[in-house]
């Protein structure tokens, strides 16, 4: 099986993975969705506000899905190439997309937004989520929940007993109430994944560069080798996702 597992690393390693889109996983790997829907609750919020910031844009990809947005409309994002490539697709439905590098303070003014959102954000700065938001403005995000993927990182990592409580929704809604937002709404899900092929999971660990810091295929080829007669033997290798709808406000 040395040719396939071979096809199979190179496949995933010239994968395109700028922006957010992960279509390229399509008949290679699955991952069950929450049942709140994100991004039609996003647009309600989007039609009625006056002032929106997103937080960590990625490529734009899943706020340029909104079908309107408020007059004023901002995306920030760290990357480079995402910066790139959610200028050209928002741009043209009028959003401002602003470089800015994850880190406090927000390049924006006190009170500037009534509406706040993210998808996934790596880092939360709440005091700063706090500031730029008007009073009776709304943070509204979905955000990646404790132990999330863990099988496949702790496949390549071993045991991560100290990671599991990070990003806890108890505790985000407890930093978000200190700093000084009220919590109106928090869910939970944990979601199956299912990774069909040694190449998928070269391309979620290039594109999701924080699961296994440092990755490279010469790193781990070895346990690359491993999933792969695992998967050939076993079937679909088996992770669950765990995310959380929170939305807080500014009283």
């Amino acid at each position: 099986m040395t040719g396939l597992f071979d096809e199979l690393i190179e496949a995933g390693a010239s994968a395109d993975v700028s922006g957010w889109d992960f279509s390229w996983l399509d008949g290679r790997a699955t991952e069950q969705r929450p049942d709140w829907g994100y991004g039609r609750l996003l647009a309600g919020r989007l039609s009625a506000a006056s002032a929106s910031l997103d937080i960590q844009t990625g490529g734009g990809e899943v706020l340029a899905e909104a079908p309107s947005f408020p007059a004023t409309a901002v995306a920030t994002e760290s990357w480079p190439p995402n910066v790139a490539r959610a200028t050209r697709l928002l741009h043209p439905r009028g959003v401002v997309v602003v470089a800015d590098p994850d880190e406090p303070p927000l390049p924006f003014g006190d009170e500037a937004f009534d509406l706040v959102t993210s998808r996934h954000p790596a880092t939360i700065w709440w005091e700063e989520i706090t500031r730029v938001l008007r009073h009776g403005g709304t943070y509204f995000a979905q955000h990646v929940g404790p132990a999330s993927a863990f099988e496949l990182i702790e496949f390549f990592l071993g045991p991560q007993p100290a990671a599991r409580r990070g990003r806890h929704p108890e505790d985000e809604a407890a930093a978000a109430v200190a700093a000084g937002l009220r919590i109106v709404d928090l869910r939970t899900a944990r979601l199956r994944i299912e990774i069909n092929d040694v190449a998928a999971a070269v391309y979620l660990l290039r594109k999701v560069i924080w699961w296994v810091p440092g990755f490279s295929v010469e790193k781990y080829r070895d346990r690359l080798r491993d999933l792969h007669d695992l998967i050939q033997s076993d079937g679909p290798f088996i992770a669950h996702s765990t995310r959380h709808l929170i939305e807080a406000r500014r009283p």
